[in-house]
């Protein structure tokens, strides 16, 4: 029985435990107000929860043009200029496709949004709504995240 408990262990348990982080990209999409910062949120099409736009990275583009991507596609945001360097990170663990569950580890660019679009890819998928950096920070749930939007 021991030498059981110990192969799972080895070959089942610790594996899953010592694997790499996934990446993904994400823009934190802000804009000046006369009360400071606003930051976009939108909701994940599964949950409904509050997020900011993120995805995987993708090829041939840098982290921040991914991100900047994403946030076309998910919240409408025609035109930002995004930092070409993270402001942070933070991870959380995604439910895959499969059922899996897979730890992420997320890249955050800063991106100062310029102008919206009414209609984009994920419109009908997904709310959106602009909020102060502290109501941003007491949606989301990651921990991490709040950091970052309590930071800004």
């Amino acid at each position: 029985m021991t030498s059981a408990i110990s192969k799972a262990w080895e070959e089942v348990v610790r594996p899953m435990l010592l694997r790499p982080k996934r990446v993904q990209v994400a823009a934190l999409c802000f804009r000046e107000t006369d009360t400071g910062k606003d930051v976009l949120l939108i909701t994940s099409r599964g949950t409904g929860r509050w997020i900011v736009p993120k995805g995987w990275p993708i090829d041939g583009m840098g982290g921040s043009e991914a991100a900047l991507r994403e946030a076309w596609e998910e919240a409408g945001v025609r035109e930002a200029k995004i930092q070409p360097v993270p402001i942070g990170t933070y991870g959380y663990s995604k439910v895959l496709d499969n059922g899996a569950s897979a730890p992420i580890e997320t890249q955050v660019y800063l991106a100062r949004v310029c102008e919206m679009s009414d209609t984009y890819p994920e419109a009908p998928e997904r709310q959106r709504r602009w909020v102060s950096a502290e109501d941003a920070a007491n949606m989301v749930d990651e921990p991490g995240l709040q950091d970052i939007l309590r930071a800004i």
